[in-house]
This record gives C-alpha cells, sequence and structure tokens, in this order.
C-alpha cells in the first residue's frame, strides 16, 4: 500500500535506517498536513542531518493537519488516498516518535559519557556560568587554563553546531587543549532546546541577526561578563563556529566588529543568506542561482574583519559554495593581494588555501577546502560528534590566525 501511497515512504524508511528522525519526521507530517510535495533532497547515508536551525518537532501533527474523517481523500504527490491511510500515516509517525525520544536519550547519555580527559588538561579548570539579559538566559562553559596567575589573555568563544552540547563541541574540536598550549581563555555559549528543539542557534531568523537584539546580545554579553570576571586582553578576543554556529559567528562578526578582533567559520553561511526556515534550507542547499538564498548578503563593516574559513568540498549539509559567499562578504572593500597553497595531510585529505593579504602583507582572509571532507570540523576528535580527524586541524589553525590579529578599532 506504502509504495502506492508515495514514495516518501521508502525515503521515511531510509532516513529511520540511516538516523536521520529529524529528516523522516519531518517527510510524514507534510505527508499528513496533505502537502503534495516531491521527495525533498536528503543527505547521504553517514552524513549528519540539516543543521539549518530548524525549529522541528518530533511529536505526532495535530489533528488539525490531518485530513477530515469520511469520504473525503488527501493527496499525496498525485496519488489520492483514503483517511484509514493518514490513520496509518499517523501510527507510523507515533512510532518515528518513539525512536527519536529513544534517540535524544542515547545522545544525552553519549553526551554524558564524555571523559573529562576528553574535555579538559589536568591544569586546567572547566567552569560553568549563567548569563542573562532581556532577550533571555544562557548558560555557558569558561575553560581557564592552567597557566592563568592574573594576566589578561585571550578569549576564544566557540559556539557549537545543531544537536552538540558545550562539552562534545570541546571534545570534538580539543580547544580547550590548544587554548592550553597559547594560554587562552575558551567559552562555550549553551544552546537549549527551549530555544531551538535542535539546539541550533538560530541564524535564519532576522531577530537574531542583529546588534543588542536576540541571541547575538545573549553571545557578546556572555563575552562581556567574562571580560568583567576574569583578566581578558580586550584586544585579542574572537569568536567561531561550526554549520549553525559558524552562520551565528558570521553574524558576530558583523555586528559586533568593535568587539571581535577576528572570526573562525567552519562549513557556515552568510549573515543575512536566510530571513526564514524555508530560505534557509534553501541557503543550505543553494538552489539554483540564487546570491544566497534570493538575499543579498549583508555587507560587513569598510574594513571587514579579519576571518579564517573552513568547508568541505563534499558537504551535503550545507553546500561548499556558502564558505565562498562567506569569503565575499568578509573580504574587505579594497580586493587585497592573495596566494593559493596546496596540500595533503599524511594519510588524510587534501587541501587548498587561500590567503588573502592586506596592504602590510598581513594575511586578513584564509579560506580552506578541504577536499572529500564533508559536513564535520576538520581535524578533529572522535571523542566529539561531527569530526573528521583526516584534517588539517581546523581548531589549531583557527588558533594561529586569531592570535596574529588584534583589535584595530580600539578597545570595546
Amino acid at each position: 500500500m506504502f509504495d502506492r501511497l508515495h514514495p516518501a515512504i521508502r525515503e521515511a524508511t531510509r532516513l529511520t535506517r540511516a538516523g536521520h528522525l529529524i529528516e523522516a519526521t519531518r517527510l510524514l507530517q507534510h505527508m499528513l498536513a496533505g502537502k503534495a510535495a516531491a521527495v525533498p533532497d536528503t543527505v547521504a547515508d553517514g552524513e549528519p542531518g540539516p543543521d539549518a536551525g530548524a525549529t522541528l518537532s518530533l511529536d505526532p501533527a495535530p489533528d488539525s493537519a490531518l485530513p477530515p474523517p469520511g469520504p473525503s481523500r488527501t493527496t499525496f504527490g498525485g496519488t489520492a488516498a483514503a483517511s484509514p491511510a493518514a490513520a496509518t500515516l499517523r501510527s507510523i509517525l507515533a512510532r518515528f516518535n518513539r525512536l527519536g525520544r529513544e534517540g535524544n536519550i542515547a545522545e544525552r547519555q553519549e553526551q554524558s559519557a564524555v571523559q573529562r580527559r576528553d574535555l579538559v588538561p589536568e591544569v586546567g579548570q572547566f567552569l560553568e556560568r549563567v548569563y542573562a539579559n532581556q532577550a533571555g538566559r544562557r548558560s555557558y562553559k569558561l575553560y581557564i587554563p592552567g597557566a592563568h596567575h592574573g594576566q589578561a589573555l585571550p578569549l576564544v568563544v566557540m559556539l557549537h553546531g545543531c544537536t552538540q552540547s558545550p562539552d562534545d563541541f570541546a571534545a570534538g574540536t580539543r580547544m580547550n587543549f590548544l587554548a592550553e598550549e597559547h594560554d587562552c581563555f575558551v567559552a562555550y555559549p549553551c544552546q537549549p532546546s527551549s530555544a531551538n528543539p535542535s539546539k541550533c542557534w538560530n541564524w535564519f531568523n532576522p531577530g537574531d541577526q542583529q546588534r543588542g537584539a536576540g541571541e547575538p546580545s545573549l553571545i557578546a554579553g556572555i563575552t562581556r561578563q567574562i571580560m568583567e570576571d576574569h583578566a581578558i586582553d580586550a584586544r585579542r578576543i574572537y569568536v567561531a563556529g561550526l554549520s549553525a554556529g559558524g552562520a551565528a559567528a558570521v553574524i558576530m562578526g558583523t555586528a559586533y566588529p568593535d568587539l571581535y578582533a577576528a572570526i573562525g567559520v567552519h562549513s557556515g553561511l552568510a549573515c543575512g543568506a536566510a530571513s526564514d526556515l524555508p530560505s534557509a534550507f534553501a541557503a543550505m542547499r543553494q538552489d539554483g542561482n540564487m546570491s544566497v538564498a534570493g538575499h543579498a548578503p549583508r555587507a560587513m563593516s569598510r574594513e571587514g574583519v579579519p576571518t579564517i574559513v573552513f568547508h568541505g568540498d563534499q558537504d551535503k549539509t550545507v553546500h561548499p559554495r556558502n564558505g565562498d559567499l562567506v569569503v565575499a562578504q568578509l573580504q574587505p572593500t579594497a580586493s587585497p593581494d592573495r596566494k593559493i597553497e596546496h596540500g595533503r595531510v599524511p594519510g588524510g585529505h587534501a587541501y587548498s588555501r587561500t590567503i588573502h593579504v592586506d596592504a602590510s602583507g598581513q594575511a586578513v582572509l584564509e579560506q580552506w577546502v578541504i577536499h572529500g571532507a564533508g559536513h564535520a570540523w576538520s581535524g578533529g576528535s572522535p571523542a566529539g560528534s561531527y569530526t573528521d580527524p583526516r584534517g588539517p586541524d581546523a581548531g589549531r589553525e583557527m588558533l594561529r590566525f586569531f592570535l596574529e590579529h588584534s583589535q584595530r578599532r580600539g578597545a570595546p
């Protein structure tokens, strides 16, 4: 019956077996709502699901979204089905939700199993703090290096991707260990499921794309709270992120160029790439020849902010062209000189590194294209999710790039 009803049933089954429960649930919810659409683009097996900050629910579709009882019929992709079929679909969707809840429990257990040895060097501290303002409340983790004895040190703010947590992101990027080598503080703001069911930063919401409002005000507020509570070098504060967190990092560089001296973007999107959920998925896929999901990318300040960008050229979640759009948005107005280097990690990925330099010869923008890599943190540790240990090491390169730059606009 299902084969006659809609090919999406087969696709939902495939997604479930691959572990992509959110995508499978979304597909069935669309069918129950009577949306006659083609089977949506899905990621290949082995790739994480769409990381666009989708505010999706794993609860079954409400009765109001189902076809009315009686002789009326609902059309799915051009094939008519009586309401008993919808009831059957509802039963299937309920099963998907049970699987989703079990998956969420397993995810929490997996995250709680992250070992301290994967999170923090023995000499450092990893503290949990909370910040609140008119836009809401966010917890965050803060790494304090063991060598800190009151001297002003740099701060790196790390924004995790969807479904991740501060501990997961810290373990995967190993940024605490890198910070211990270079004497830096590292902060990991936490996006809770209450703000987004998939724990994605809402980079596609206009209210979360501007200075002094929404999530940018919370991230900036966390940054400033750390500056008040600890000895931080105000001229050496940086922000970086993965996927939805990478898109949020671009927003922070755009909205607060006086606060962050440089930004790092891994598998992210340009600021203003989307203005709602549908345009977010369009931007991620880069449908057709649209500039950025049909929206012009928001311009940076005249000088731009020094930026390092990483993107896998086989990313099936956030199209690699988004990396080019980030570079186009963040590159200073005066076209800098550039050079291109090629290399390969021993036993790992090949890569292309494009370096843009300013009139003084300093690199103001780097773009790393990782050949053969998907949607994962390059050079990360298997102790965290969405990592590709085959390198190059994005965390190490980002920190190296950051520490080459200090705030040129005066202390924030």
